[in-house]
């Protein structure tokens, strides 16, 4: 892809008018998605009070994306990115009208059956995502020069935590003000946009190249391919368990109730903090990428991550819990830039698909699994001592992954 754009220039991936559009869209998705997130969370824990079934939200939504996830990995590699992408986020809508109207016009549904429909929604959420997830990374690199695949993943971070500031925000504040019901209607509002932003990015075809496998042999083939290369399988591994014991965002509506007293609009503001920082360091990337000593950076990063987690988990006060997640956020874009960055240039176009569910398996589910983890473990270790011993884990997984894997600890790009 001949674009006459000069590498070394901070700009040059959002100079490509269809990966703007590409990246407004994906923002847009992100921001509902997000903003969702804090939504039903506040509300399943404002009906329970219970922090088991703020991790049982995770489990539900990750179960679908790892049954889907190496299927649609073979769909992105077989049938047109873009389509799955629209028809994936036709079925987030749907998911969300349904929540909107158990908010408001069937909210006896709730009454009669508790949570329990608003865990169905976010199952097919999850069917959903898991088939978004393989189709937008493999759509991704099809939109930019390989030259340009670390600035482009540095914006593409950028925008993906911009909205992941703005949607807890909003999440909260509408949530807080105005209710449920039109917290939900701003996501379906979104979404739709985010769907007439991906109109403006080329349908392409699928890849070019022989498919005499099975079936079973192509869904697998990423699996295969990640497991055989050193430093993509240590990459996401790290990433992995650092967001399946690090990550405090599942419990932090109680660390808003009972710790802080801050109710849902500063949930909205905590929830934001790690996005703020990711924002912030993503705009030091673009001008200055740490791409040279990448495998040394990943690992500092992702240990700095493990420790703001602790000191986050020992803080009472709203500053200091703020400025840890910010913090934690500002290492965490470091290793989701570099571990992106080298999942597309060790990749090739028509495995892009299947390598990225195997990619969504490790990390994606992570987080919703990371999500039942810190649920089961703050009902049973307590709140602070379930998030010391995720931020511990983390560091513990970083000096694994430093010793066993040589060619990642360094990794020049």
């Amino acid at each position: 892809m001949e674009t006459g754009l000069n590498s070394k220039d901070a700009y040059a991936a959002i100079k490509i008018g269809e990966f703007r559009s590409f990246i407004y869209a994906r923002f847009l998705f992100s921001i509902a998605i997000q903003m969702q997130s804090v939504v039903i969370g506040w509300q399943i824990y404002s009906l329970t009070h219970d922090a088991l079934s703020l991790g049982m939200m995770g489990l539900t939504e990750a179960v679908p994306f790892l049954m889907v996830a190496l299927f649609a990995g073979h769909l992105a590699d077989t049938k047109s990115r873009k389509t799955i992408i629209v028809y994936s986020a036709a079925v987030y809508i749907i998911c969300i009208s349904l929540l909107l109207l158990f908010t408001t016009l069937l909210n006896k549904v709730l009454l009669l059956y508790g949570v329990m429909p608003l865990y169905v929604v976010i199952f097919f959420t999850g069917l959903s995502r898991g088939f978004m997830s393989p189709a937008q990374t493999a759509l991704f690199a099809q939109l930019i020069p390989r030259e340009l695949l670390g600035n482009a993943s540095t914006w593409n971070s950028a925008a993906w935590q911009i909205a992941a500031v703005a949607g807890p925000a909003i999440g909260g504040l509408v949530c807080g003000f105005l209710g449920f019901g039109p917290a939900y209607s701003i996501v379906v509002v979104f979404l739709v946009f985010g769907m007439i932003a991906l109109f403006f990015v080329k349908n392409r075809p699928a890849p070019q190249w022989k498919r005499t496998e099975s079936l079973w042999h192509s869904l697998t083939a990423g699996i295969r391919y990640v497991f055989n290369n050193q430093i993509i399988l240590s990459a996401i591994s790290l990433d992995m368990f650092a967001v399946f014991f690090g990550g405090a965002v599942t419990v932090l509506p109680i660390f808003a109730d009972r710790v802080l007293n801050i109710g849902a609009e500063g949930l909205g503001i905590l929830r934001s903090a790690p996005a703020i920082g990711a924002i912030l360091m993503s705009i030091l990337q673009a001008y200055y990428p740490q791409f040279k000593n990448a495998g040394r950076n990943l690992l500092i990063c992702v240990a700095g991550f493990g420790v703001a987690t602790i000191l986050f988990a020992v803080s009472t006060g709203f500053v200091l819990s703020f400025a840890m997640l910010l913090i934690g956020g500002m290492f965490d874009n470091v290793s989701v830039v570099i571990r992106a960055t080298i999942i597309q240039l060790f990749t090739p176009d028509e495995m892009r698909g299947r390598v990225s569910a195997v990619n969504g398996i490790f990390i994606g589910s992570s987080n919703e699994l990371g999500s039942f983890e810190s649920g089961v473990a703050a009902k049973l270790l307590g709140l602070v001592p379930s998030v010391v011993f995720g931020g511990s884990m983390t560091l513990f997984v970083v000096g694994a992954v430093y010793k066993f894997a040589p060619k990642l600890r360094t990794l020049k790009l």
